[in-house]
């Protein structure tokens, strides 16, 4: 009887091994910063949502990006820019495309509007 509870506790120790690990998060601080200064007015609504700005179900959702990340994320050309000066040119970008109601996104943040919001 003493063997098999060696045996099990050694079976359970493995099967732990086997378990997946926990998932890194992808979060990307310096998007939500970039954004934020550059578009002070949507600043304070922008930091509630944070990645809900792009993502979809306030950010819970990674999967579906609205118009507005899908031209930000076409603009940054990669994952995880971490340069100020590549995410700035990246947001002027993003922010001259048509937002769908004939305003520039750029236009449409600087009025204190966020833009649409994922679907």
């Amino acid at each position: 009887m003493k063997n098999y509870k060696v045996l099990l506790g050694i079976f359970a120790f493995g099967a732990m091994l086997c378990l997946p690990a926990p998932r890194e998060a992808a979060a990307r601080p310096q998007y939500l910063k970039a954004f934020s200064e550059k578009y002070p007015k949507v600043a304070e609504r922008a930091s509630e949502l944070k990645c809900g700005v792009c993502h979809g179900e306030a950010g819970k959702n990674k999967k579906v990006v609205s118009d507005y990340g899908k031209a930000l994320g076409k603009a940054l050309g990669e994952k995880n820019v971490k340069e100020k000066d590549a995410l700035s040119k990246a947001l002027d970008e993003a922010g001259s495309k048509d937002s769908g109601d004939g305003k520039t996104y750029k236009e449409l943040l600087e009025a204190g509007t966020l833009p649409a919001p994922a679907k």
